[in-house]
């Protein structure tokens, strides 16, 4: 079964998931936007040994500590989708305008598309692009656990902003409504901020996507 801890970093306060299989203890980490050492020692902690990175889309948030974690732990790079390339691009210059440590460059092991699936042992999720938010952002959905990763798509009582480069807020309500409520009401998700809800939760009291 696939178990996961919510580890907030960054200044921005952005949920790292630590997600692995407790059959075989083999893990990832979903966007690792900062404070590395706190990342691996809660993989310490757990008895995980890490296997890669997935990203559900490349703000400096949740992207930030990527390059240096993959080059420092020989992880692989599991997505986004192609379309946030622009924004690996632009994680130095992201890093300056919000402060952070310097970005490292770094290239995606895979690429994701929609209906991808990705693997941890024994626990198999499958990947939802859901652009909207950024043009690649994807999700990470395992229905054995009932739980999705969705990164900025939806928060508990909001949504995800539409004001970036490239962002689109009906593009982002369709993904909502056709990607993310199929999964079903009792599906809980982990968002890239803030505590954890339901989509049955939210379509009954998101002020902005309720009664979708």
């Amino acid at each position: 079964m696939l178990r996961y801890e919510t580890l907030p970093v960054t200044p921005f306060a952005q949920n790292c998931s630590l997600v692995w299989c407790d059959r075989t203890m083999e893990g990832a980490l979903i966007d690792p936007g900062g404070e590395l050492p706190r990342l691996r020692e809660a993989a310490k902690r757990h008895g995980v040994k890490l296997r890669a990175i997935w990203l559900t889309h490349a703000h400096i948030d949740h992207a930030g500590g990527t390059g240096t974690l993959a080059r420092e732990d020989g992880l692989p790079i599991i997505g986004p989708h192609p379309g946030d390339q622009f924004w690996i691009d632009g994680l130095p210059q992201q890093s300056r305008m919000f402060g952070f440590p310097p970005a490292e460059p770094f290239t995606p092991t895979r690429w994701l598309a929609d209906g991808d699936t990705v693997t941890l042992g024994e626990c198999a999720l499958t990947v939802r692009h859901c652009p909207g938010h950024t043009p690649g952002h994807v999700v990470f959905h395992s229905a054995e656990a009932k739980r999705a990763f969705v990164g900025d798509v939806l928060f508990a009582g909001s949504i995800g902003r539409t004001d970036f480069p490239q962002g689109d807020h009906d593009t982002l309500i369709a993904s909502i409504t056709q990607r993310l409520w199929p999964m079903g009401d009792d599906t809980v998700f982990i968002p890239g901020h803030g505590p954890e809800s339901t989509f049955g939760r939210e379509r009954r009291t998101n002020p902005y996507v309720g009664g979708t």
